[in-house]
């Protein structure tokens, strides 16, 4: 064989991979519908879970999990995990306070993310001791085997505000490839809002 037949050869079979694995990414990927998570995903974004992330969570990422209620597909970002304290307070002049005190000890954060900014408007309080909306702001410790969820579109997300607290078994993995990385997660702010508080329910 001519070398360059069989550079031919080779530059046929690479486009065949490159045919086949676009194919394979197509069929095994996740389509987003709806904006409960913009900016950070788009609706129409295909979305990838990591090998072997299933079952597990880690705060602030973002996951597929299947909903409670007729077991949709949701996208949506752990805020809080086992352990962890959670809390939503709402004011007029700042309507989507996120504050957490990490595995329930120690001082209590305000979660802030850039994603937040612009988008929290009429969220109301939290959380019930179920983890769904309450009348006033009361911290509340996540169940094990369970985790706290949000949409990184607060008005127009349901997540658990509505359904309560996830169950980390239902986690099908975590979302680790759109075309490229993810925007910055949230981060916990420098400054606590609140000293350590007591043990709560």
């Amino acid at each position: 064989m001519s070398v360059r037949r069989a550079v031919l050869a080779a530059l046929g079979g690479l486009v065949l991979l490159c045919l086949l694995a676009g194919v394979a990414v197509t069929a095994l990927s996740v389509r987003v519908e709806g904006s409960s998570m913009a900016p950070t995903l788009q609706d129409g974004d295909r979305l990838l879970t990591v090998p072997g992330s299933a079952g597990e969570v880690h705060r602030f990422d973002v996951v597929l999990l299947r909903s409670p209620r007729q077991g949709a597909l949701l996208v949506k970002r752990v805020v809080g995990v086992p352990g962890d304290r959670i809390a939503i307070v709402s004011t007029a002049e700042d309507p989507f306070q996120v504050l957490l005190q990490e595995q329930g000890r120690g001082p209590v954060h305000r979660v802030t993310a850039p994603q937040w900014t612009d988008q929290a408007l009429r969220t109301g309080n939290c959380c019930t001791a179920d983890g769904t909306r309450s009348a006033r702001p009361e911290l509340r410790t996540v169940p094990a085997g369970s985790f706290f969820y949000l949409g990184d579109n607060p008005d127009l997300s349901d997540d658990s505000r509505s359904y309560g607290w996830g169950e980390i078994a239902r986690v099908e993995g975590r979302v680790g490839l759109r075309g490229g990385l993810l925007p910055t997660s949230p981060e916990l702010g420098a400054t606590p809002v609140l000293e350590a508080a007591g043990p709560g329910p």
